[in-house]
């Protein structure tokens, strides 16, 4: 069994939906599970239709339309008899999601926007099943939310594995070719979850694991894992190689070519994660396996933008200590502030968070009411992972280094 799976760029559009078949023609699809993300930038589309659901209704169908046109332009582009099932199974979609936004009454933010963002995958998937058909590539449609059950915690459900694993053992057919969706799972009301943004490698890894894959494959834009975001960096350069524990550490601290949550289950069952590149897919990209040496070793960079630096320190100059330490991360976690490193001294206490979830003020109303408070919005965290002097000089040229943090292998530095 291997797992494939095809991002939103892989998918972006009627060309690269042509080449998805090309790639399962050339590489083979026997015994073979797709994962398939949103088309393109239709995720962040479907997140223009919940901001006017919530702010904007004037624009809500309008927005709605935008999508739907998006995806008959593609749909047109890949079929030629206007009366082919697919239309009909996409409007079915498009009417479910019309109808939940009528019907809806859950002021809920995290809970609708869970259940209006996981259409992005199921129209990707249908769409891109009914082509592959159409070349000759005969595969099953899979509703992945019968499959991957969760908690309700919305938009960054965990997974409930024993009844996932049941699940998939007890109903997954593996003798055909098999399409579902990343991204989304189900609680246990049948309502839509999500595993977080960058979900879908994420889904890859839950299916191989439960299914004892032999190798996953992630489909990318880019030649395989580089040591740098190409978009931030010049000349990054091709990882060949790397061990779990690499992959993972670089994933933790905010690499975006592996969702964080993707190694640990593949690392459980020593199933090899392939990172590779759809344009050229026969290039041997990056294998991730266990106890890989980093080929090569040199530094690789890592950089988080829209980062807030929070800095507390005691009202009476007594020490940060362990009571104090409870009481801050306990605020962390109940306004769900996702860390990426934290600093402290005697008497003063610094942390580095991503406000996903639009709680910054309420977080700071509180640790105002207990600590002196600094707050830097919209700070960079650079994070280097086998740094040297040259790899830090190149952060800190023309910066404001705010915090710096070494340790053995690794340097985080937080800049303006």
């Amino acid at each position: 069994m291997q797992v494939y799976k095809f991002g939103g760029a892989s998918v972006k559009d009627a060309q690269s939906i042509k080449n998805v078949a090309s790639i399962l023609q050339k590489m083979g699809y026997k015994n073979t599970l797709i994962v398939i993300s949103a088309i393109g930038k239709t995720t962040n589309a479907l997140e223009l239709v919940i901001h006017n659901y919530f702010e904007n209704k004037s624009q809500l169908q309008s927005s709605l339309q935008e999508i739907k046109k998006f995806h008959n332009e593609i749909i047109l582009d890949l079929f030629t008899n206007e009366n082919h099932d697919v239309f009909k199974k996409v409007n079915v979609f498009f009417r479910e999601l019309n109808q939940f936004l009528i019907s809806n009454k859950s002021p809920d933010y995290n809970f609708v926007y869970d259940q209006i963002i996981g259409f992005g995958e199921l129209l990707s998937t249908i769409i891109i099943s009914e082509y592959l058909n159409l070349r000759g590539l005969n595969n099953n449609w899979v509703d992945v939310r019968e499959h991957i059950k969760t908690d309700n915690y919305y938009r960054r459900a965990q997974v409930n594995w024993n009844k996932t694993q049941q699940l998939i053992s007890s109903t997954f057919n593996t003798s055909v070719l098999n399409i579902t969706q990343g991204f989304i799972g189900s609680d246990s009301n049948n309502f839509t979850t999500t595993l977080g943004r960058e979900g879908s490698d994420y889904t890859a890894a839950i299916y191989a694991y439960c299914l004892n894959a032999e190798q996953v494959t992630i489909w990318k834009d880019v030649p395989g894992v580089l040591n740098a975001d190409p978009r931030y960096f010049e000349n990054a350069q091709l990882l060949n190689n790397m061990s779990y524990r690499e992959a993972i550490e670089l994933a933790f601290y905010g690499a975006s070519v592996i969702h964080p949550k993707t190694l640990q289950p593949l690392q459980g069952k020593e199933i090899p994660l392939y990172v590779k590149s759809f344009l050229n897919p026969q290039d041997n990209g990056t294998k991730i396996s266990k106890n890989s040496l980093l080929n090569p070793i040199i530094p690789c960079f890592i950089v988080k933008r829209n980062q807030v630096l929070i800095s507390l320190s005691s009202v009476n100059f007594s020490y940060i200590v362990e009571e104090n330490i409870s009481t801050i991360f306990s605020l962390l976690h109940q306004y769900k502030m996702k860390v990426g490193v934290i600093q402290n001294s005697a008497i003063s206490f610094s942390v580095c968070i991503e406000n996903n979830y639009n709680t910054l003020e309420e977080l700071l109303h509180q640790l105002k009411s207990k600590f002196k408070v600094v707050c830097n919005q919209n700070v960079s965290l650079y994070t280097i992972r086998h740094y040297n002097q040259m790899a830090i000089n190149k952060i800190e040229t023309d910066k404001t280094v705010l915090l710096k943090q070494l340790t053995q292998e690794t340097v985080q530095i937080v800049t303006i």
